[in-house]
Formats: C-alpha cells, structure tokens, sequence
C-alpha cells in the first residue's frame, strides 16, 4: 500500500464528497479516482478494499471536524461553543453527512458497526470529559444529553432545515444548556 499521507487525505475526502453526495452505493474506488482527478486504479494503490475505505473515512472525518483551536480559546460559555459546533457543521457539510451515511452503512456492515461503535464511544467520552475538566457546568449525564439533542438538531438542520423554521436555532441551543447544563446542581 501507498503511503504518502497528502494523497492519502485528498482521497479521502474525495471519498468523503462521493459518500455525502452519492450515498454508500455510490461509494466505489473508481468514483473515489474520479471525484479526486487521479488516474483510474490510485485509490486501490492506498486502500485494499471497500470496507478499509469505509474505516479510514471515519478516521479522516475526525480529523476534519476537530474544532480550531481559537474557537476553543478565551472564557469557555457552552451556548457559544454549540453555536460554533453548528457553524462548523454548515460548513463542513458534506463530513457530516457522510458520518450519517457511515452510520447507515454500519447497519449493514458488522465490521464497520464495531469500529464505528468503538470510534463514537471515544468521541463522546473524550467531550464528556473535555466538558467537565473545562469546569463548565452540567455533569456528565446532562453532556450526553446536550451531545444527543445536538446530534438531533444538526441532522434535522443538514438534512430537512425547513423542520426548524419555527424553532430558531439559537433559542434551542439556548434552552438545551439552561435545562440540560443547570450552573447550580440540583440537590
């Protein structure tokens, strides 16, 4: 296998357009060759198969989605991270949607599902516990909510916005941290 990491990612998010436009179907190695303009048999020079195709997209949507520093930086507020999460989400659309096709493709896959199991466990639990070393409020159970009801919320606002026209986003978010992430504990 291939091993220059440059070609390495350009195919891969290559993948990652041909998976958020085409759907898993869509997903081939000659279409991964296509969307990356490079000559027909590349990709099958860096991936041995389909479904090793499959896991390092998961791999290579983490990498795309890892917040930038900056926006991670000065006093930390919970309603102003979402809303950047959102933002992040917008803009990097066609990942997301490609981690919602993984995820279908998982139904399918018993390989793919327990990579993707392991992968989304660690995310979570890697936010949890960023959440809370922050020292921004909530406990751990009401971050797992928040990242759920997020979840929900970016999927509705990729894939059927119109659900949220009489729901200005902001105002969920707001409402989600308030209820979900109380500053004071409730004894």
């Amino acid at each position: 296998m291939r091993q220059n990491p440059q070609r390495r990612a350009a195919l891969l998010d290559a993948a990652i357009e041909v998976l958020a436009r085409e759907g898993s179907r869509g997903l081939t190695l000659r279409a991964v060759d296509a969307e990356a303009a490079v000559p027909t048999g590349t990709a099958s020079n860096y991936f041995a198969n389909r479904a090793q195709l499959l896991v390092q997209i998961l791999h290579r949507t983490r990498e795309r989605l890892v917040p930038d520093p900056a926006d991670l930086a000065g006093p930390l507020d919970t309603r102003v991270l979402l809303g950047r999460l959102l933002e992040r989400m917008r803009r990097e659309r066609s990942v997301h949607i490609a981690m919602l096709e993984l995820r279908l493709e998982g139904l399918r896959r018993p390989e793919l599902r327990a990579e993707l199991a392991a992968f989304q466990s660690a995310e979570l639990e890697a936010n949890i516990d960023w959440h809370t070393e922050a020292g921004l409020p909530g406990d751990r159970q009401g971050v797992a909510l928040v990242y759920l009801a997020m979840l929900g919320l970016i999927v509705d606002d990729l894939t059927a916005p119109a659900t949220l026209e009489a729901h200005p986003v902001e105002g969920l978010i707001e409402t989600m941290v308030e209820r979900l992430l109380p500053q004071e504990s409730a004894d």
